[in-house]
């Protein structure tokens, strides 16, 4: 279920058999589901990493907010996109992952505060998330193994062609 919130910032949520910390521990593992050339460490309160994909996107994130099996929350310090104009969307942004028991599994709701229509963004940004979320996390939790982009010099992961059809605005993607 995909949606907008009162505010329209971006939200998915699933649901997986697994427990709420394995789910909880599948966040953290940020290189596991979002990116093998994330930098730093991304399971403690206060710590700094690293996201970049080629050219198309960096970002700077620091985790705010961490609870066993319960919630991770992120706020992003700085961000560069090379298919907006606005190099500002995302930054102060904050990244949201509850994670609640549901029938003997759990339920994680992923909010992207701050990600709105409004943004030049929006569009390549959630069709992303939505890849990242509802593919490669909810694959990592159920089967052990996610799909986040390679290292550097792999091949370009699929759910990225929409990005890559909003940087040249050619032709239409398949996410």
């Amino acid at each position: 279920m995909t949606q907008a919130t009162q505010q329209q910032s971006y939200t998915t949520t699933f649901v997986v058999d697994q427990t709420p910390q394995e789910a909880f521990e599948a966040v953290t593992n940020v290189r596991g589901w979002w990116s093998e050339d994330v930098k730093g460490v991304t399971d403690q309160v206060g710590a700094v990493f690293y996201h970049h994909y080629k050219d198309v996107h960096r970002a700077t994130i620091q985790i705010t907010e961490l609870v066993p099996g319960q919630k991770a929350a992120w706020r992003v310090l700085n961000n560069h996109f090379n298919f907006v104009t606005d190099q500002a969307e995302w930054i102060g942004t904050e990244v949201v992952f509850d994670i609640l028991e549901k029938d003997g599994g759990a339920e994680v709701r992923f909010t992207h505060k701050g990600l709105v229509p409004q943004h030049e963004c929006y569009d390549v940004c959630s069709n992303a998330w939505g890849g990242y979320i509802d593919g490669s996390l909810r694959n990592l939790i159920a089967t052990g193994k996610g799909q986040p982009n390679p290292k550097e010099d792999g091949d370009i992961a699929a759910h990225q062609d929409a990005a890559t059809v909003a940087r040249t605005g050619t032709g239409s993607a398949d996410v």
